[in-house]
């Protein structure tokens, strides 16, 4: 009775046994593939993880990378257009420059011209002037004087300043001495700087 009960105490202790070493090797493999799922994991970490640039210290993904970019190209279009644009502004003005200048030799040569007209014009005032002064020299000193007493006294002084000193004083002694007397100061008037009294 006794060999059946040991027979009995080993078979079961092989069952226990077998089970604890099914058991391991069910744990082992099991261990392995979760070492497996988690080196996966690691890796594809490891891989999102280099997406991932610093810059200054501030982590960048390429998402925010590639903004950024966008961003400065923009940025590069819009300087280019105001540069363009600037390069526009400084060609009109030189345009503009050079009008102006071409205006300002325009208007001097004007102004030399109507300059020689006016001194052309002085001119002949002057001349016009001289012979008429003449003409009055040639007259007979009653007939001048009479045309003096019918003038303004100041032209009739600018006449006489014109004429000869002894065409002029045969005139002035013809004239009637209110307008002798009016005209000799008119014309000391015209002269009063060339006199000193003191």
């Amino acid at each position: 009775m006794s060999i059946p009960n040991r027979k009995n105490r080993f078979s079961s202790s092989l069952g226990v046994l077998a089970t604890i070493l099914i058991a391991s090797g069910i744990l082992r493999s099991s261990e392995q593939q979760f070492f497996a799922f988690a080196q996966d994991a690691d890796i594809s970490n490891l891989t999102a993880s280099s997406s991932t640039t610093e810059i200054i210290g501030i982590p960048f993904n390429s998402e925010a990378i590639e903004t950024i970019l966008a961003a400065l190209e923009v940025r590069e279009a819009a300087l280019l257009e105001r540069e363009a644009e600037l390069r526009i502004l400084k060609d009109d003005l030189s345009q503009s420059e050079l009008r102006i200048s071409e205006k300002i030799s325009e208007l001097t040569i004007i102004e030399q011209k109507l300059a020689s007209t006016l001194a052309l014009a002085d001119t002949a005032a002057e001349s016009d002037l001289a012979r008429l002064a003449t003409v009055y020299e040639n007259m007979k000193p009653k007939d001048t004087a009479a045309l003096f007493s019918e003038m303004a006294p100041g032209f009739a002084a600018g006449f006489l300043g014109l004429m000869q000193a002894e065409a002029a004083a045969a005139v002035m002694t013809e004239l009637e001495p209110e307008n002798a007397h009016t005209i000799s100061v008119m014309l000391a008037g015209r002269n009063a700087n060339a006199f000193n009294f003191e």
